[in-house]
């Protein structure tokens, strides 16, 4: 990609510890005078629940409580102004049974954990949006509504898919997209082709283009792509990002290879900001997949700005690295999203020497992997 420019610094080791790593500071612009207006937006990878998340989280035949497994990181994601995360299950009636691996679908007590912890957008178009079929994408959308929270990229008619969300907080009108790479086989019937995004560069253009028209100060696009368990981008994915931001995007988010690929920043002419963020995968955030690399993520904060003159740029990006603990907290088994701090702060008492080791080499891992990117 002739057009790319990487300002990728790489985290530092102590600041990698300390649990909050500048990324990049975009502060080219001055404004000494005019009042400057700031949001926040943090990100995280996939926000999957096999089996034996289930299992730990149930508290009677058919009632669950998830809160515990973000109570470390709920800190970070309640305080910023708009928290996204990619919800990869479907949340449906018990009726369906609840299910793990490889049919998603969760109970609405998993949104009521999501929504506390203080999430406000989950992506829904992935590649087991359509685990229960259509009447489970509705029942997805319904219930995250219901929750308090908005879905992205999975609508019950044509109008609710033609209707751009765009969310309006301190100032900024932020354009929001999401699709997916498919449905792992699966296809939709002609009738309901709307239900899901699927990726297309058309529609993609034409979308970007209708936001433009709407006068958003930010586009963000979510893209469910990228091969499973690898750690670089394929050519794909860089191909296709390139093409969206040349179509208007200023931030690009994706998940999909349940690994951590590369947040990079690139020199873009068309758009709101004049450098384009990409994270490639963020990693899982919360899954039972405990081998190495897919047991841990990122939190990516963006900060942006504005002055008078309606100008927009970053003002600040950083990642704060994450690990999922599973095993006996001394009370009962659980799983809990372990934020890098707990490096600093104290790591608990219930960790084991392996759960030790597991910890201070994902976040290694993390360091390593920004570090290839300089």
């Amino acid at each position: 990609m002739k057009n790319k420019i990487l300002l990728f610094v790489p985290v530092g080791l102590f600041l990698l510890v300390s649990g909050v790593n500048d990324l990049h500071r975009v502060n080219a612009h001055s404004s000494d005078t005019t009042e400057v207006q700031k949001v926040t937006l943090t990100f995280v990878g996939d926000l999957m629940c096999h089996t034996p998340q289930l299992d730990y989280a149930r508290i009677g035949s058919d009632s669950f409580d998830f809160k515990p497994v973000f109570r470390e990181v709920k800190k970070y994601l309640s305080n910023s102004d708009l928290t996204f995360g990619n919800l990869e299950t479907v949340i449906s009636s018990p009726k369906s049974k609840f299910t793990g691996y490889p049919l998603f679908n969760s109970p609405t007590e998993l949104l009521e954990a999501l929504k506390d912890a203080g999430f406000d957008i989950l992506f829904t178009s992935n590649n087991h949006s359509l685990d229960r079929g259509i009447e489970g994408i509705f029942s997805t959308i319904n219930n995250i509504e219901d929750s308090g929270m908005k879905a992205v990229g999975t609508y019950k008619s044509e109008t609710g898919r033609d209707s751009l969300a765009v969310m309006n907080i301190n100032g900024f009108k932020i354009g929001i997209l999401s699709y997916t790479y498919g449905l792992n086989g699966n296809y939709l019937p002609k009738k309901y082709a709307h239900v899901i995004n699927l990726i297309d560069s058309a529609q993609i253009k034409s979308s970007l283009h209708e936001l433009e028209k709407l006068n958003t100060d930010i586009n963000l696009v979510y893209f469910h792509f990228g091969e499973e368990y690898s750690q670089q981008p394929s050519k794909f994915q860089e191909e296709l990002v390139q093409k969206t931001f040349s179509y208007g995007a200023d931030i690009i988010i994706a998940s999909h290879p349940h690994v951590i690929q590369p947040i990079r920043y690139y020199k873009k002419q068309k758009s709101n900001l004049d450098i384009g963020i990409v994270a490639y995968s963020l990693g899982n955030f919360i899954s039972n997949q405990r081998w190495r690399y897919s047991d841990a993520g990122v939190i990516l904060n963006i900060e942006l700005s504005k002055n008078i003159q309606d100008s927009v740029w970053v003002s600040n990006t950083s990642i704060i690295p994450t690990w999922v603990y599973k095993g006996n907290t001394g009370t009962k088994n659980e799983f809990v999203i372990v934020p890098s701090d707990t490096l600093i702060q104290g790591i608990p008492s219930y960790f084991s020497l392996p759960d030790k080791t597991k910890l201070l080499q994902s976040y290694n891992d993390v360091l390593s992997k920004y570090e290839l990117n300089k």
